[in-house]
């Protein structure tokens, strides 16, 4: 029996620990937080002091009971959760639950999971720190507070089930203030000029030597102006100059440089990025994850420099301690690098993992190599009959590459969008005449502010000091939660532009337009009109919580209650009063959001078009309440696909009215075209059908729809029947499939084309998913929607979707199949009631309020 048990948060921490410290140690996982704020609005006892009502979660109810098992076999307990704050809590929190003397029990921290990390923090132990923990008590009561009161007001005053939060809301303004950015902006044309010329290499062969003009010309008159100057000129080198130049490396990854290098790197968004690293850390590969700093270990940096030296040699070594910018507001000291640097890959785990381990030890060894050494050269190229004018070539040699031998840091598409290629140039001579080959000057366009992408959206949040390290993943991915619709993340085309070309070419001046897609994001974030309206709402009412410095000074407070300088509840006290009186005000006198605008007038009925938010979503409407007749309801109109309730006019309004259409009838069903909330359509009796990407619904007419309801008939044609049933083929957002008897069966990439599949084949398939299917159940309680199903683990539990562990048997053993098949509905509720209290509890219906009587109106 091992003397010790030490406690960490996580299943895979405990393996990669428990194998380190041997036989002396039973190793056991809390799995998180053992225990919360109660889900109730009585968590937080306002008036004693903001006294928090923390209770043990019911999923978390078994791991405690075996926790407390495992204690009572062992002669000390230790406390190894992670060293942020966040951490802490958990080591506190266990305390709490499990009876363990704060003041006694030994609590150890590491940065890194590897035997002499965790042998030294054996060796070191220390005492919870009651002042991170209070850090993390005030961020979460606050939050709670925050987010409680604020999703209240919201309910009333906007939408029922929406939310809001300290950090969460001012991260949506940060997204809707770049929408609204990008919507006001102007593209402003412009012209710039570029000349190729011939010239011979070293090896006498001719290449191309390309020149842009420094200076930009407003229109095509100024462009065409200056090309037509240089009919006949004479373009002659007038100086060339050679600069050194060098580059250095990036400092080590922290949260935020990984997730930004992942997404650009790996296309990884941040909530993924998180999720591998994590599991890097856990198996012992790199050190922990969550952290702002920049700093490398002494031991690191000795391990770096002999490794950069071993496989590069001594002139790529450069020994460099980088310090952050920041204060190190998470407590923790070193910037995430791999454990051992000698372990250039590793074939542990998948291939995301494989992926993120290779980025961080590239980054981690370029930071301590030598500066790339360049020879940058700049040709001004003079123009014989524009004196004043000059055209300008540069090129680029590396002469040593230093630490780019490894690893380059990427930047993002906005980034440097008009910088200029520089390669290496041919052999060139001061006063050279160049013959030229072509000029053209070539329309270009300002651009608007980029989307933000996640990686980038948490570089603004660092750089605004809002939240840290620990949360900035999961503020990301709240805003981005379809329940609240505030943002999506998109991938949109581009539409289509015309743009002018000047071409001089043999001493003639042509003219010519082409096309262009313009505006085509990938993975880029969009503020939805809902997302804007709460934003509106909260930055007008709650100007203080919105405010960005505002946000970060609390970040600052909560930095201060960790080192001690000030309490936890009086910070409390400080914001929330002022904070509830605003509550209580807005609640009361704030008229209810509809984010209502008006866009004209309809020609033939003269009644009011506006745009408004309904309890649907945003909506076009023709005619307002007073326009109305008595029992007469306005029409509605959806928006297109994409568009903001802030960008309608009434030239995009009104042909919407005329939607949904009815085409006539195929087959005896009514045929109809239409926009619905997922883009155009046609309906066929009740079958939506869709139309191609980018066709307009406008144009759709009868031989169309026709053309449309055919194609769908036989794509949903019965390809065979089986057992009496009919099986039709499909495809979805997961691949092909089969469809029989209201089941799916995805259809494999090694049956090869699913056009081609065979009767035995789907047979096959459709019988391989009936035996799964009939394995799965062992036992079904239709009217209660209750399921036992056979798992991977053991038999579950199945209730309104979500899955319900079963208890250990009698022997302290998962029950088997035999067992579960003979629970009673009566067991069955019970077990799921251990996780759901309040399951099969029946809701009182509330007797209707009286009305109101309407208040008369206030004599001004």
């Amino acid at each position: 029996m091992a003397k010790n048990l030490l406690i960490v948060e996580s299943p895979a921490k405990a393996k990669t620990i428990e194998k380190i410290l041997g036989k002396d140690f039973t190793v056991k996982s809390s799995f998180g937080h053992v225990r919360d704020l109660d889900k109730g609005d009585g968590a937080v006892d306002v008036a004693n002091d903001f006294k928090p009502r923390y209770v043990v979660s019911p999923e978390k109810r078994r791991v405690v009971k075996e926790l407390k098992t495992a204690m009572g076999k062992a002669d000390e307990v230790w406390l190894a959760t992670d060293e942020d704050r966040e951490g802490e809590a958990i080591s506190w929190h266990l305390c709490e639950v499990l009876k363990l003397p704060v003041e006694t029990t030994k609590r150890i921290v590491f940065r890194e999971i590897t035997a002499p990390a965790i042998t030294s923090a054996i060796q070191s132990p220390r005492l919870v720190d009651v002042n991170l923990v209070n850090a993390q008590q005030a961020r979460r009561v606050l939050d709670r507070l925050v987010g409680f009161e604020l999703s209240n007001v919201l309910w009333k005053k906007v939408k029922f089930g929406l939310s809001a939060g300290r950090v969460q809301s001012v991260t949506v303004k940060l997204v809707v203030e770049r929408e609204r950015e990008i919507m006001a902006f102007e593209a402003k044309p412009f012209f710039r000029v570029n000349a190729i010329f011939t010239v011979r290499n070293e090896q006498g062969r001719t290449v191309l030597l390309k020149a842009e003009s420094p200076d930009r010309f407003d229109d095509k008159a100024g462009a065409e102006g200056f090309l037509k100057k240089c009919v006949g000129a004479e373009f002659k080198i007038n100086d060339i100059e050679v600069k050194p130049a060098k580059r250095k490396p990036a400092a080590p990854f922290t949260t935020s440089t990984l997730q930004q290098e992942a997404s650009r790197k790996l296309y990884m968004n941040v909530e993924r990025t998180m999720r591998v690293a994590q599991r890097l850390y856990e198996a012992g590969l790199i050190t922990y994850m969550r952290t702002d700093s920049v700093n490398l270990s002494e031991t690191a940096l000795a391990a770096i420099e002999k490794e950069v030296k071993s496989a590069f040699g001594d002139n790529y070594s450069q020994v460099r301690r980088f310090k952050s910018k920041k204060k190190d507001a998470q407590e923790a000291h070193e910037a995430i690098r791999p454990t051992y640097i000698d372990r250039h890959s590793t074939n542990i785990g998948d291939r995301d993992e494989q992926r993120l381990y290779e980025l961080i030890w590239k980054r981690t060894i370029a930071s301590q190599m030598a500066d790339a050494q360049l020879e940058k050269t700049t040709v001004n190229i003079g123009i014989s009959t524009v004196p004043d004018a000059r055209l300008r070539a540069q090129g680029e040699v590396l002469k040593f590459d230093g630490f780019l031998k490894v690893y380059l840091e990427s930047k993002d598409d906005d980034d440097d969008d008009d910088a200029q290629d520089d390669g290496i140039l041919p052999p060139l001579s001061k006063g050279q005449v160049l013959p030229l080959g072509e000029m053209t000057a070539t329309q270009r366009f300002t651009r608007p502010p980029g989307r933000y992408t996640q990686a980038s959206l948490v570089k603004k949040l660092e750089e605004l000091g809002i939240g840290r390290p620990s949360t900035y993943a999961p503020t990301v991915s709240k805003i981005m939660d379809p329940k609240r619709g505030y943002v999506t993340s998109e991938t949109r085309e581009g539409k289509e532009r015309q743009y002018d070309v000047l071409t001089l070419k043999d001493n003639s001046v042509s003219s010519e337009t082409k096309t262009e897609m313009t505006g085509a994001t990938k993975n880029r974030l969009f503020a939805s009109d809902i997302g804007m309206a709460v934003s509106d709402f909260l930055g007008e009412h709650f100007d203080e919580v919105m405010d960005y410095r505002f946000t970060a000074d609390i970040e600052d407070k909560f930095d201060n209650i960790a080192e001690g300088q000030v309490t936890w509840t009086q910070m409390l006290e400080d914001f929330y009063h002022p904070f509830h009186e605003k509550v209580e005000d807005t609640t009361e006198n704030a008229e209810r959001v509809s984010a209502e605008r008006k866009i004209g007038t309809d020609p033939d009925t003269g009644r009011t078009v506006l745009v408004r938010l309904s309890r649907n979503g945003p909506v076009i409407q023709l005619g307002a309440p007073d326009e109305l007749l008595p029992d007469e309801k306005p029409k509605y109109a959806n928006l297109p696909p994409g568009m903001s309730m802030e960008e309608v006019d009434m030239d995009i309004a009104m042909p919407l009215f005329s939607l949904p259409k009815v085409l006539g009838e195929v087959d005896g069903q009514e045929a109809a075209v239409g926009i619905g909330r997922f883009g155009p359509y046609v309906r066929w009796g009740d079958k939506f059908i869709s139309l191609d990407k980018g066709e307009d619904p406008h144009s759709v007419d009868m031989a169309r729809a026709k053309e449309l309801i055919a194609a769908k008939k036989k794509a949903d044609a019965p390809v065979m029947t089986y057992k009496g049933l009919d099986v039709t083929r499909g495809a979805g957002r997961f691949g092909p499939f089969l469809k029989w008897n209201g089941m799916f069966i995805n259809i494999p990439k090694r049956y090869g084309d699913p056009e081609l599949l065979t009767q035995d084949a789907m047979i096959e398939l459709l019988q391989a998913k009936e035996e799964k299917e009939a394995n799965r159940y062992i036992q079904r309680f239709p009217e209660e929607k209750i399921d036992v199903e056979q798992g991977r683990w053991g038999p579950f539990i199945r209730f309104k979707k979500k899955s319900i562990k079963i208890p250990k048997n009698k022997k302290g053993e998962r029950m088997t199949r035999e067992e579960a098949a003979e629970l009673s509905i009566e067991k069955v509720k019970k077990f799921i009631e251990l996780e759901m209290p309040d399951a099969f509890k029946v809701k009182k219906k509330k007797k209707a309020a009286p009305k109101k009587k309407k208040a008369p109106a206030k004599k001004k």
